[in-house]
């Protein structure tokens, strides 16, 4: 089994984009992101059989004057190979390089470390002055920029659908905020948890954005990676948070598919169970904290997510468990009483994650739960729906399907085994031989044919 923290990329570009790209037919962005998408795969195999002890990850810290907290800043230069660090270029406090690229990088990481000390009072992705390194020119035309778990990295794009990365300053604050989860809660980066780890990695590059700015909520665009895409593509930029789904609608990349809300919930096992898809859920909760509070979102909005990050939060934390966390951090810092409080428990419900509203779908959904095999070869199944099973099996269920660990078991075979098929209208439909069944899901499916069971069919 493979570790869940051992260092991957965290890139900006999600994978399912680039596949679309690689498909598109494209002269150059259609090879460069085929290219890409074998260097992410590449590093993620290679990292994940032999995982970088956590401790080592830490570069040394130059001495530092005491009380006095500054930012530490190295930029390499990898001249378009894919060896990492490359060539020091800048150190902090050195002049500008003249090189583009290298001097955006420099700068931008500044900015994610002043929001962090003058927002939160932190020193660093760490708290502890961590050294802020970034190596840019990385690849042959490499359309992405990720964190490794040690530095920021970039590659200069296509040119025929990516511009270079260095310029989207939410761009370098989104994948530091992957060092500041590492270094907080370590989310586990796959299905719910991971789509969280992507969320707050977008609200931290976002109010890098703002707080470089000095933009309100209501001024600021919550667009991520805008820029990033050339004036060719039919798109703002990678994910909105305002309003997800809507980022871009091209010919080549297709529609942005991020849901802002739990009944579009997407069920699959692509991009690690949709890691950078259903991150559009939490960060919609985000957006609507922040605009319903008002001012500067790096305020009581930033510091509630923040307090929530960093006070015990599981690794294994799903969406509902953060809002909770957020609940709490917003009642002990502003009172549960607290406009703050209020638009924190309204947000997370008007998205469908914490309060099932009447009218939703899924209230009204069918649910099938078959089993074939046994004495005779005989079928028992159940028909009922959703709103007749009692909470906590509901609450299970959902939960189940969200996960896509059916998905992942229906894909497995055993010859002869009894089976299970389990239905619920448009968002799973699978059939798992019963032996791979955990037993708790298998105690769930037999309480459900209790349930609502039908006549044997033969």
């Amino acid at each position: 089994m493979t570790d869940p923290h051992a260092p991957v990329r965290r890139g900006i570009v999600p994978p399912y984009l680039l596949e679309q790209l690689a498909a598109a037919g494209m002269p150059t962005a259609s090879t460069v992101a085929e290219r890409t998408l074998g260097l992410d795969r590449g590093i993620r195999a290679e990292r994940q059989a032999t995982p970088v002890p956590r401790a080592g990850l830490r570069p040394e810290a130059p001495a530092r004057i005491p009380g006095e907290p500054a930012p530490h800043r190295v930029v390499s230069d990898a001249q378009g190979a894919t060896t990492l660090p490359g060539t020091q270029v800048r150190a902090e406090g050195e002049p500008p390089t003249g090189d583009t690229a290298a001097d955006q990088a420099y700068d931008g990481l500044g900015a994610a470390w002043r929001l962090l000390l003058e927002a939160f009072g932190r020193d660093s992705l760490d708290g502890a002055g961590l050294p802020l390194l970034a190596t840019v020119h990385y690849g042959e035309d490499y359309a992405n920029a990720f964190w490794d778990g040690t530095r920021m990295v970039f590659g200069d794009g296509d040119g025929e659908v990516f511009a270079g990365f260095t310029s989207a300053i939410d761009v370098i604050g989104h994948e530091l905020g992957h060092g500041v989860i590492s270094s907080t809660a370590d989310l586990v980066y796959r299905d719910q948890p991971g789509a969280l780890n992507e969320s707050i990695a977008d609200v931290l590059g976002s109010l890098v954005k703002q707080h470089s700015l000095g933009q309100s909520a209501e001024e600021a665009d919550w667009l991520i990676g805008s820029g990033v895409f050339t004036p060719q593509v039919q798109g703002e930029a990678l994910r909105s948070m305002a309003a997800p789904g809507t980022a871009y609608d091209d010919p080549a990349l297709g529609k942005d598919p991020q849901p802002a809300h739990m009944r579009d919930f997407v069920v699959t096992r692509d991009d690690l169970g949709g890691v950078h898809i259903n991150s559009g859920i939490p960060n919609k909760a985000f957006h609507l904290v922040a605009t319903a509070i008002g001012g500067h979102a790096w305020e009581a909005p930033g510091l509630i997510w923040m307090d929530a990050l960093t006070g015990g939060l599981p690794a294994t934390a799903d969406f509902a468990t953060f809002a909770a966390a957020t609940e709490a951090a917003a009642a002990a810092r502003y009172g549960d009483d607290s406009r703050e409080a209020a638009a924190v428990r309204e947000a997370w419900s008007a998205v469908g994650v914490t309060e099932r509203p009447a009218a939703d779908a899924h209230a009204q959904e069918a649910v099938r739960v078959a089993r074939t095999g046994g004495m005779l070869g005989r079928t028992r199944a159940a028909v009922l729906e959703l709103e007749v099973i009692p909470g906590d099996d509901r609450e299970r269920l959902d939960t189940l399907v969200a996960s896509g660990t059916l998905e992942d078991l229906g894909a497995r075979t055993l010859p002869d085994a009894p089976l299970w098929r389990v239905t619920v209208e448009t968002r799973c439909d699978v059939t798992v031989a019963e032996p791979l069944l955990p037993e708790e899901v298998l105690a769930l499916f037999r309480r459900l044919l209790e349930l609502g069971d039908e006549p044997p069919a033969t």
